[in-house]
């Protein structure tokens, strides 16, 4: 079974591509859904142990954490601590009943990929790119989205040329929603033939 790390920046249409490989019988699991199920879970009383405020009713706010965290590398690294573990865990049961039912591709889509160290536990990455001002769009466009947010996301982020130069397979998002498809179509093909030769 090949493991595939599915990433890409803010507003590069990750979750949109991730989307249609499901669509296509691809299991995949999300980081982000792990993390808001956690969120409303396990590590709720953890995190309101080391940001006190930052719950309601058991479970994490999180536009109130991201105030506390967001340009404080040690609060980051507090939370990190906190989550990541879970995370890996919870992911790790998802690969595992994946390979149980027999499944030949799975996806990990991990936004923070290449900066965790996450593509040295899987088989091969998927960047999702698209042109940067379609991408400044998409993200203000978002709700509570400010060009301050934004920047301060991006700069976490690892630069979108060098998530492309160190990725296997690349989807550009810039063109219309069948164009995304043809690429997902092409990439999928491509992936399964190679587990076949190996």
């Amino acid at each position: 079974m090949i493991v595939l790390g599915l990433t890409g920046s803010i507003g590069m249409g990750k979750t949109t591509i991730g989307r249609m490989f499901v669509d296509r019988g691809v299991p995949l699991i999300s980081a982000d859904e792990i993390v808001h199920n956690l969120y409303a879970g396990r590590a709720a009383p953890l995190i309101e142990d080391a940001f006190p405020g930052a719950t309601t009713d058991g479970v994490v706010d999180r536009d109130v954490l991201s105030r506390m965290v967001l340009g404080s590398n040690s609060a980051m690294k507090r939370l990190e601590a906190i989550v990541h573990p879970m995370v890996h865990e919870e992911r790790e049961k998802f690969v595992e009943s994946a390979r149980q039912a027999g499944a030949r591709l799975v996806i990990l889509d991990i936004p923070l990929l290449f900066e965790t160290g996450g593509d040295a536990s899987v088989d091969s990455v998927l960047v999702v790119t698209c042109d940067e001002a379609i991408q400044r769009r998409r993200v203000l466009a978002r709700p509570g989205m400010t060009e301050e947010k934004f920047e301060a996301i991006r700069s976490r982020q690892t630069p979108d040329a060098d998530k492309r130069r160190r990725a296997d397979h690349v989807i550009d998002t810039s063109g219309t929603f069948a164009d995304a498809e043809s690429q997902v179509d092409r990439v999928l093909a491509k992936i399964l033939a190679e587990s076949t030769d190996g």
